[in-house]
């Protein structure tokens, strides 16, 4: 059964975490439209490894205090987290921020605690000739037609949402631009970092994506020293939501196939679910 706990890492910083399966540690880092986004695919996880699903400070009613400014500082705090807890060969999952959270994560992984990297469509790098979409731009049918392969079932969704819950993402969005608005969803530096990180990274995209393009995730692959593309097709800005057994597929291949042994020599795994 999933447990929920709250993590104190400094004084005025807690995390809340829901945590269930035993095996591989896997951390699990939601996008802007949070938590609800990767239940899903934590509750696949769940099933042969340990996932870890934090909520973002500032997401879903969660304190964020006023010096946790950046994308850099949330990556630092769960550094710091996995780091307390002692936890290595962990697998970091994160879609769109949450991708981006996890390569900056990569960057700053001195210890050698990150063993695989999941990004699923995510924003945090500057390519040329590829600009993300400006979400802040958008109203709820602006964001089906440019994130969902199909944008009805998106809308439908938004449509049934109560009054409270409209509240809750309007202030998950404000989160969102603090953390994220400028500059708009990179890190001018983080490209030309990510040539330094050697773990494996599989970018999962989904052919149909607008908000970031499926040209953009292979300039993102090619950054790092050790990464590859794989689309999705029929699949837009979540292909977790969209598509999900393609891409859970694609993600146990990659758990399988960098998972580390204790004494650091990586163990072959099942690559055909990757391909």
């Amino acid at each position: 059964m999933p447990t929920n706990k709250s993590v104190a890492l400094y004084p005025d910083l807690s995390l809340t975490l829901t945590e269930s399966g035993t095996g591989r540690p896997c951390l699990i880092l939601h996008g802007g439209g949070g938590p609800a986004t990767v239940s899903g695919l934590a509750s696949h996880l769940a099933r042969t490894a340990h996932a870890i699903t934090p909520v973002h400070p500032g997401w879903d009613g969660t304190r964020r205090p006023e010096w946790l400014t950046g994308i850099d500082d949330l990556a630092l705090a769960y550094l710091r987290y996995l780091q307390d807890r002692g936890l290595r060969d962990v697998l970091v999952v994160g879609s769109s921020i949450g991708g981006w959270i996890a390569a900056e994560m990569a960057v700053r992984d001195t210890g050698g605690i990150l063993t695989g990297l999941v990004l699923i469509d995510p924003v945090g790098v500057h390519v040329q000739g590829e600009l993300i979409r400006d979400f802040f731009a958008l109203d709820a049918r602006g964001v089906a037609e440019y994130a969902w392969h199909d944008p009805a079932r998106s809308h439908r969704g938004h449509q049934t949402l109560s009054a409270d819950q409209v509240a809750l993402q309007r202030d998950n969005m404000t989160t969102l631009r603090v953390l994220a608005g400028d500059p708009y969803m990179h890190d001018p530096k983080l490209l030309r970092r990510l040539r330094r990180v050697e773990v494996p990274a599989l970018l999962l995209w989904g052919a149909s994506d607008r908000i970031a393009t499926p040209a953009y995730g292979a300039a993102y692959a090619e950054a790092f020293g050790n990464g590859r593309l794989h689309v999705i097709p029929e699949a837009g800005h979540l292909p977790q939501l969209e598509r999900p057994e393609a891409t859970f597929a694609a993600i146990d291949g990659h758990l399988n196939e960098t998972v580390v042994d204790p004494a650091g020599a990586r163990l072959p795994g099942d690559l055909s679910r990757d391909r």
